[in-house]
This record gives C-alpha cells, structure tokens and sequence, in this order.
C-alpha cells in the first residue's frame, strides 16, 4: 500500500475514536500520524517497525499498525471501530463543517446513522433543537448536503490516484504480462474525478475474476465478457475493460479524452476518409485498419502531433497539434524550488532545518519560510516585530543544508484590502505571499476591490491560493477573475498554484488565461510539515493542463533569476 492509503485509514481510526467520544491523546496520535504517513516523500510501507520508529512523530505502537495496515491491507482495531458503528456513519464524516464530534453527538441524541437520516432530521427541524447546534450549525448542514448531492460520485484527484494505483498494481502482480493502464479523467489528471476506468490490453478472463476478487469491492455492478465494473470502499466505481493488444493505442486515446476532444478528433478523421473508435482507425472506402496499435501511430496519420493527455479536453489543442505548434509542457523535474512553506514558528510542524533537508531531498534548490502573519491568531501569526526576528533566523540557516532560503511571510489579506503587517516590515523580507483566509462570504465587488488593492502594494509577490476554494468542500468567494489577472499583469504579480491536493487554486482554466496575459505562475505546496514537498506533483498536473511551459513558472528559475524576477527586484 502507498503512504496516502495507509494515511486514509489512520485518519479514519482517529476520526471514529473522536466519535466516540475517546481519549484525545490517542486521537491526536493518529492524526498526527496520518499527516506524517501522508506527507512523506518516501513509501513507508518498505520499512520494518524500527525504521519507522526512526521517523518523527511514529512511535512504538503507530509503527505496529503502519506495518499491520501495510502488509494486510487494513489494521484489526480499524475493523473493530468500524463493527461498532453503522458503517454508513463514516459517510457522515465526509461532509464538510460535520465534523466527528458532531457526528457522534447526531448519532447519540437523534439516532442519524446515514446521510437520509441527516437529511431528514433537517427538513423536519430536528438539529436547531440540539444543545450546542442551532439555526447556525443547520444552515451549515444543509449547505454540505446540498453540495454533495452536486458532487455526488466526485472524488479528488490524489485520492483518486491512490485509489485507482493500488487497484493497478494488484492487477499486474497477478497479470504481469497485460498492459493495464488507468485512463479517462485520472489519466487527463482532472482535479476530481468521477469513475475509474482501467484497460487492460491482452489480459483474460482470469484477470476479470481477479478484479472481481479484489478486497476493496463491496459490490459487483456489472460482469460482461470484456467489461466488468464494481463499486469500491470510499464510494469509487471502478470498471476494467479487456482490449486486444493491436487496438491499445486506439483504447487509450478514445477512454482518455474528453468528449470533445474526442468529437473533434472523430471529425478530422473523416475529413481525411478515415473513422475512429476504440477498436482502430480504419480506412472508410475498404474498412482496413491503418492505426491502432499505439496513440502516436493514430495522432500522426490524422496529420497531429501527439497531445498529452492533460490537454485532450477540446480546448484548442487539435489545432495546435495540427500546426505543430503544442507546448513543452512543465514537469516536476523542471521545478527548482517551492514558494510557500510553513513552520513551527506558526503553524507547521517542522523547523527551518527540518523544511529545508527535506526540499534538499526532494530535489528543490531553494525555498522560501512564509510562516503566517498575526491576523491568523489561531496559527500564531507573526506580528512585525516577530516577522523581522523570524527572517533573520531564516537568513542564518542560508545554504546551511543545502539549500537557498527565502526569508518571507504569508501575509493576510484584510478585509478591506490592505495588509496585515506595515509596509516597512514587508519591505525588509525577501518575498510576500499575499492570501485571503477570511471574510469569504464578501460581495463580488468587495471581494474584487480587496484583491485588487492587495495586488497594488508594491511589496506583494504573490497571490497565494487565489479563489479560496476547497475542491468538494467550499466554492470560490465571487470576484472578478479577469479584473485581478489583469491587474497581477500590470504590477507584476506572480498567481499562486497552491498543490494542496483540496485547493489546486488556480485552476487549470484561470491559470491559463493569466499565461495568456503575461502573468507568471508559481506552483507551491503550502507545505505545513517536511513530508509535503510530494505534492508539487499534483499542481504541475495542472499547470500541464493550462498549457504552462517551464518559462511561464517562476519557480523554474534558477535561484538568482528568479530573485530578480520577483515583482519586489523588477524595475
């Protein structure tokens, strides 16, 4: 099992602990732990018990468990929590603002065992009547429930990913010789997902019955001869379809790209006397497949580059394949360092000397320290006097272990656009992240009049997570998308795209049109502890998807050109 799948379940023994109403100490032990596990460039589950021991906040008993979880896929005592509970209550703890304790409040006082029972208890007015719930804490569950039914069936894109890789992998220890491939949204890298469909290119029917086997299946929806589906733990629709090896490229382009993609390639092929489908692509005067075997091979005769499955939404790129004209799109590799990391001075869990080891190991050149400033009291926000002291901290460490540092700041945005420390202090860093963290529910030309004058302070950098959403969770605060790009042009403010797997904000769309503009793009972590640095992974699948080149990243740059680059060093 990889580290997000083994991280799922601690979260989710911490969660029902809390349900329960158990010891917090032990619940903060797993959640701490959850975050360690999920967060760790490395996989945890190639060590034995000591080594994880070694790692920072595993101790005895959470490393028994991590390789209990590793080797059979699940832990007893999860099972056990599970048994004790209605299992759809663990449904109840996917709704956002529903937390744990309330869910165990809801199930003790009310009885709710399912998202019906919670949906029924608001419409009949059962919640306000709750102590310590409310008019206030039912509008906030009815607006999660109303969300979900418009998410229904989404799943985020990492979670999709680890999902869909520990289905893949135990589908080739037991056919190692069939080419099985993830496709559709997963493979386009779209930031949720719905269902997920796996090819499976010469493979038999003893690999259906395997996939139909397969621990994580609570129920089988379909078995045909050469397409199966099933519905998996965590809500997941999965099908497998069996492909003749001579059709796999054809397989591959027709499951992966979007439908209008795929309308426009389909149109193209006729133009030229061809048809397309999954099967080939076949000459229509005599039926004779010309292609088929691989993508390129079907790209090429159609007179196209290859497109990358992250372009293949019907967005221009049929054009630009056609004129040869597609980008090198940005890869993980092109990534010289991270803009936006947190520490222990505010609300991280790592010091300066532990983010910047692991930035070593992961590759990065150069980060900068934007812990917090003091609007954010609850993450202990630094104030100017604080803000000074930590940056000359941060400057001490220079190079120390490896790497360059930024001393920067994460600086509120307040509500009426100015920021939350003088202009004197944010002159003195080196980088200033400005972001919104509150008054989300402002008006679209408030909220666009705050950004705008934040963008204006000639000592902002960057805009951080620039719409405040939370993919599933909560929607972007309204404002004027083209009138803040436009203006990050003007003043040579980079947008931010935060990797944070709920955020991944800018989106692929926005961060295209501020390219298009003349904007630069920074793609950072937000990284809160040192095992955080994997996910820059997620945000360079969607600057891929905006069509981003290495050269429209600043942190691409090496560290001195991108210094000079950043809006505070331009003339």
């Amino acid at each position: 099992m990889d580290n997000p799948a083994i991280a799922r379940i601690l979260r989710e023994i911490a969660d029902l602990l809390e349900v329960k109403s158990e010891n917090p100490f032990k619940i903060r032990a797993y959640r701490n732990g959850a975050d360690v596990v999920a967060n760790h460039p490395h996989g945890l589950s190639a060590l034995d018990a000591a080594g994880l021991r070694e790692i920072p906040g595993i101790g005895k008993d959470l490393a028994a468990r991590i390789r209990e979880i590793a080797d059979s896929g699940d832990a007893e005592y999860h099972r056990e929590l599970v048994a004790e509970l209605p299992p759809t209550v663990l449904d109840l703890l996917h709704l956002p603002g529903v937390g744990p304790k309330t869910v165990g409040t809801l199930y003790r006082e009310l009885g709710i065992r399912s998202i019906e029972d919670l949906d029924a208890a608001v419409t009949e007015g059962r919640i306000r009547a709750l102590r310590g719930t409310g008019v206030k804490k039912e509008g906030q569950i009815l607006k999660a429930l109303t969300e979900r039914k418009r998410h229904a069936g989404r799943h985020l894109l990492a979670e999709t990913h680890e999902t869909a890789t520990a289905l893949v992998a135990y589908l080739r220890e037991r056919s190692p010789a069939t080419g099985i491939e993830p496709v559709g949204s997963l493979r386009r890298g779209c930031e949720t997902c719905g269902d997920i469909d796996i090819l499976a290119c010469g493979g038999d029917q003893t690999l259906v019955d395997a996939f139909l086997d397969y621990g994580a299946v609570e129920r089988v929806l379909a078995h045909g001869d050469t397409r199966s589906s099933v519905l998996l733990g965590g809500g997941y629709q999965a099908g497998l379809r069996l492909v003749a090896p001579e059709s796999r490229g054809a397989a591959m382009q027709y499951f992966t790209g979007a439908t209008p993609h795929n309308i426009a390639l389909g149109d193209r092929a006729v133009g030229l006397g061809f048809t397309l489908n999954e099967h080939g692509l076949h000459r229509l005067e005599d039926h004779a497949v010309v292609a088929g075997a691989d993508e390129e091979g079907i790209y090429e005769t159609l007179g196209l580059a290859w497109v990358p499955p992250e372009l293949r939404e019907g967005r221009g790129e049929i054009e630009a394949a056609a004129a040869r004209s597609l980008p090198r799109l940005v890869e993980r590799q092109d990534l010289r360092g991270d803009l936006h990391t947190h520490t222990t001075v505010t609300d991280g869990k790592d010091d300066i000397a532990a983010m910047a080891e692991s930035a070593r190991e992961a590759g990065l050149e150069y980060i900068a320290i934007t812990d917090h400033s003091k609007a954010l009291a609850m993450a202990n926000g630094l104030d100017e006097r604080r803000a000074l002291a930590h940056a000359q901290q941060v400057r001490s460490r220079d190079a120390e272990h490896g790497v360059r540092l930024l001393a920067g700041i994460e600086c509120d945005i307040r509500l009426d656009g100015a920021l939350d420390l003088a202009d004197d202090c944010l002159a003195a860093l080196d980088l200033v992240v400005a972001s919104v963290h509150s008054g989300f529910g402002q008006d679209r030309q408030q909220m666009t009049e705050r950004l705008l004058r934040a963008i204006e302070n000639p000592f902002v950098d960057i805009l951080g997570h620039p719409t405040g959403r939370r993919l599933l969770k909560r929607e972007p605060y309204a404002f004027d998308v083209e009138a803040v790009i436009e203006a990050a042009a003007r003043h040579h403010v980079a947008l931010e795209i935060n990797c944070q797997v709920d955020r991944l904000d800018l989106n692929d769309v926005d961060a295209r049109l501020a390219r298009d503009r003349g904007v630069l793009l920074v793609i950072s972590t937000d990284a809160h502890s040192r095992h955080a640095f994997g996910r820059l992974r997620w945000g360079v699948v969607t600057a891929r998807r905006a069509w981003l080149r290495p050269e429209d990243v600043l942190n691409t740059r090496p560290f001195d050109e991108m210094r000079s680059s950043l809006r505070r060093r331009r003339p």
